[in-house]
C-alpha cells in the first residue's frame, strides 16, 4: 500500500517519487500490453469501450435500453422469434410470456414513457401459420 503523502510535500513532487520509487523496484516491467499500441486509440468511435465491456461481459446493447423498448423491440421481433417453434401451443407460452412481462411492465412502468402493447396470440398465430405455408401441425 502507497504511503501518505507528508503535509510539506508538494502532491506533484510526492506523486514523481512515488512512481520513481516504483520504477526502480521494477513493478512497471513487463506488463500486459507493453510496446503495443494502445487498443482504439484512433478510433472515431466514443463509446468503444462501453461496447468492449458489453462484449466481454456476454451482453448486448439490448441491454442498455429501457424496459419499455426492450419489450417493444421483443414484440415486433415476435414471428421471427417463434417462427421454428414446432407447435400452435408453443407459439402461444411465448406470446403469454411476452404479455406477462408487459402486463407487468405497466403495472410499474419505469424508464421513459414508451406505449406497449400486448400481443394478440390469436394474431400471432395466424402469422405464424401463414409463415409455414398456411399448414403446420396446430398441437394444441
Amino acid at each position: 500500500m502507497t504511503e501518505r503523502k507528508p503535509p510539506d510535500v508538494p502532491f506533484e513532487s510526492w506523486v514523481e517519487r512515488q512512481i520513481r520509487v516504483a520504477q526502480e523496484r521494477g513493478e512497471f516491467d513487463n506488463l500486459p500490453g507493453a510496446g503495443q499500441p494502445i487498443p482504439h486509440l484512433g478510433d472515431d468511435d466514443e463509446l468503444w469501450w462501453v461496447k468492449n465491456k458489453l462484449k466481454r461481459e456476454g451482453l448486448s446493447t439490448e441491454a442498455l435500453l429501457p424496459p419499455s423498448l426492450q419489450l417493444r423491440r421483443e414484440a415486433a421481433r415476435l414471428p421471427d422469434t417463434v417462427a421454428d417453434l414446432p407447435t400452435e401451443s408453443a407459439v402461444r407460452e411465448v406470446v403469454a410470456d411476452l404479455n406477462r412481462r408487459i402486463a407487468a411492465h405497466l403495472l410499474a412502468p419505469s424508464g421513459p414513457l414508451v406505449p406497449v402493447h400486448t400481443v394478440d396470440a390469436d394474431e400471432a398465430v395466424a402469422a405464424w401459420r401463414a409463415s409455414r405455408g398456411g399448414g403446420g401441425p396446430r398441437g394444441k
